[in-house]
This record gives structure tokens, C-alpha cells and sequence, in this order.
């Protein structure tokens, strides 16, 4: 749930309608469904009670408005659960702890022993002491790492539009909206244009990006908006609300999701006509002789793109070998690997269970 609806245009809380939000999970989770919430709101919430009119520039007030507002957002939420009979655990996450295989086991068995108990997490981005150049930004792209963490069955992102629209539906009354989506294509992303808001991070781009984590973790997204009434329910029910974007059929394990979106990329290789044909279509691993530059300085076990010839990315994976290695061994057959880095190491670059790898318009293939 974005920004725009859990606060008013002052930037102080929405109570009311977090009230009404907090009355149709408790609904949806009485009914046995399974509840996941990831609100924004602490910049917002933290703004109202410093009354500061515009949001901050600096990142360390945006990270003091966080601090500020985040008690008071959970405080409400804890409130109005409670009064339902719901209990609920906060959650602040950062970049980092998805980045680290470990940790990122560790947040999924979090929530998966949550949802056992029967307890709704609530989850934002620990706004605090998140660094900056491992943000995630927005709550959207958050959300879908979330939902792929825990194998949810369906994300909804709710906004204060009712979908995904060919043309901005704030300047053209006759905007069409799209039902459905089976593929993200340049076409679709070109819908999204650019949002920039005082309040909210996350606009059409964002939610673009958050349904191609989604789908290609297997889970369908719906994009709707969270003024409707009674909007959760009626989706839960069946009725076409918003846009949805269709799951693929061969979606990636968790441990490729993570390859894919939970890691933060450290550097990238480009690769000939023949690397990249065998990495498409042949599903092999990447081998030095088919890496042509070697760009970044990034260490093993790290996180790299791999782009064909004319710059394009073809997909992502983990090294076996640092940067300063690669450009000694790039173009090298794999017999010459340990004479030209003074160690015995793998013959793969990045082998093929840590590669994932994209098709023209972006989907995974596996």
C-alpha cells in the first residue's frame, strides 16, 4: 500500500483509511487467507509530526523523518489490529538483507513461522540505516521481493489510480486502462511514462519493475486502486479490479530469484556471438574464451551482467573469479585458467545453476 493513500496531502497519517485498510485484511485473514502487509508511510508519517510541510532532499532527515514515523505507523496498525482480534509483528528490512544468501534464508524462515502462527507481518524498508546505493527505493519493488521470498500466491499493489493506463489518466480523461497483462514488453513499459511525487518514491515504473520480479517468480500481480471500497475482497472474490499481470509458465527456483533481484550488481563481461548463443540457447555455462571486456572491479562470489556484443543484457549471474582475474584469463581457453591466475579454480566463470538468463523482452528463462 503506497504512500499517497496511508497519508493526507499534509503528509500526517490517513487514520481513516488505514482504518478502513486494517478492517478488510483482518476480513480477508478471518476468512483463512494468509496476510502479508508492506506499507509505506514512515517518511510521511514522520513529516505530520514534525510538521514539515515538503519532504526533505538530505538523506539523513529523510532517514530522521523515517525514524520519527515509523513507531507511529506501527503503533496505529498494532492498534486497529488488535481491536480485530489480529495480531501483527514488524519488519524492517534493507537491501542488505537479501543481498546475503544467509540472511535472506533467514528472513524467509521469519515469515514463514509468522504466517504459521497466524500472525499478519507488516513490513517497510528500514529507511534509518539504509545506504543509499543499496536502496530499494520503493515499497513496490519491495513488495515483490517479499512475495517471492515467502512463494505468495497472488501481490496486489494498491495505488490511487486504477490501474496501468496507455496514457496518464491524471491529464487524459479518455486514458484506457489495460485488463490484463501476459508479457512485459517495450511496449508495456512504455505506458508507464514517469511519476515524480513529494511524498510517494514509487510511480507506474516502479510497479512495472515490481510485476517483473513478480511474475517471473511465478505470482500474479494486480495493480488497483485502494480508494475503491471494499477493493481487497472483491479481488479475493474473482471481480476484475485494476490490471493484472499474468505469472509465466517457467518461472525461476528461489535461489535464481535471488540471483536475479536480491543481489545488487558489482560489475559486468561482455561476451562474443558463440558465448552468447550457448548461454541462450544451449542453456551452458559461461566459459573465459567467450568473454571479450571485463568492466568493474568486483570480487568473487559477486554479483555480474552479462552483456552481448552491442551492450545489451543477457542475463545475470555469480562469478567465480574477480574482475582482476577475468581480464587475465578473458578469451583463454580453461587449460591456461590456473597457470595465468596461480590457483586451481573452477573452469566456469559462472556456471549455469547461479546464471540467470533473459530473452529479448526481459522475461527469465531458465
Amino acid at each position: 500500500v503506497g504512500t499517497r493513500l496511508v497519508t493526507r496531502a499534509n503528509g500526517k497519517l490517513s487514520i481513516a483509511y488505514i482504518e478502513r485498510l486494517v478492517r478488510e485484511l483482518a476480513d480477508l485473514r478471518n476468512q483463512g487467507h494468509e496476510i502479508i502487509l508492506v506499507s509505506s508511510g514512515a517518511v510521511g508519517a514522520g513529516m505530520g509530526r514534525l510538521n514539515l510541510t515538503k519532504r526533505p532532499n538530505a538523506v539523513r532527515k529523510k532517514q530522521a523523518c523515517a525514524a520519527v514515523g515509523q513507531g507511529l505507523l506501527i503503533h496505529i496498525y498494532e492498534k486497529l489490529f488488535s481491536e480485530y482480534g489480529q495480531v501483527v509483528a514488524q519488519i524492517l528490512l534493507t537491501r542488505g538483507d537479501l543481498i546475503n544468501r544467509r540472511r535472506y534464508i533467514n528472513a524467509c524462515n521469519t515469515l514463514v513461522t509468522l504466517l504459521d502462527w497466524g500472525v499478519i507481518p507488516i513490513i517497510n524498508e528500514n529507511d534509518t540505516v539504509s545506504v543509499q546505493e543499496i536502496k530499494f527505493g520503493d515499497n513496490d519493488r519491495l513488495s515483490a521481493l517479499v512475495a517471492g521470498l515467502c512463494d505468495a500466491n497472488l501481490l496486489i499493489i494498491l495505488t490511487d489510480i486504477d490501474g496501468l493506463y496507455k496514457t496518464n489518466p491524471h491529464i487524459d480523461p479518455q486514458a484506457a486502462m489495460i485488463r490484463e497483462v501476459r508479457q512485459i514488453t517495450a511496449e508495456i513499459k512504455g505506458y508507464a511514462g514517469n511519476s515524480r511525487e513529494e511524498l510517494a518514491t514509487g510511480g507506474m515504473i516502479t510497479k512495472l519493475q515490481a510485476a517483473e520480479i513478480a511474475v517471473n517468480s511465478g505470482i500474479g500481480m494486480i495493480i488497483a486502486n485502494g480508494k475503491d471500497p471494499a477493493v481487497l475482497n472483491r479481488i479475493i472474490c474473482g471481480e476484475k479490479i485494476g490490471t493484472y499481470f499474468h505469472p509465466v509458465k517457467r518461472f525461476l527456483n528461489r535461489r535464481k530469484r535471488w540471483i536475479a533481484f536480491g543481489r545488487v550488481e558489482q560489475g559486468k563481461v561482455a561476451v562474443d556471438d558463440g558465448a552468447c548463443n550457448a548461454l541462450c540457447r544451449e542453456g551452458k555455462s559461461l566459459l573465459p574464451v567467450g568473454i571479450t571486456e571485463v568492466y568493474g572491479s568486483f570480487k568473487k562470489g559477486e554479483l555480474v551482467v552479462v552483456v552481448d556484443r552491442l551492450g545489451r543484457e543477457i542475463g545475470r549471474g555469480l562469478s567465480n573469479f574477480s574482475s582482476a582475474e577475468l581480464c587475465k584469463i578473458k578469451q583463454r581457453h580453461c587449460a591456461e585458467i590456473a597457470d595465468r591466475i596461480g590457483r586451481h579454480a573452477a573452469d566456469e566463470v559462472i556456471h549455469r545453476d547461479n546464471l540467470v538468463i533473459y530473452n529479448e523482452e526481459g522475461q527469465t528463462l531458465i
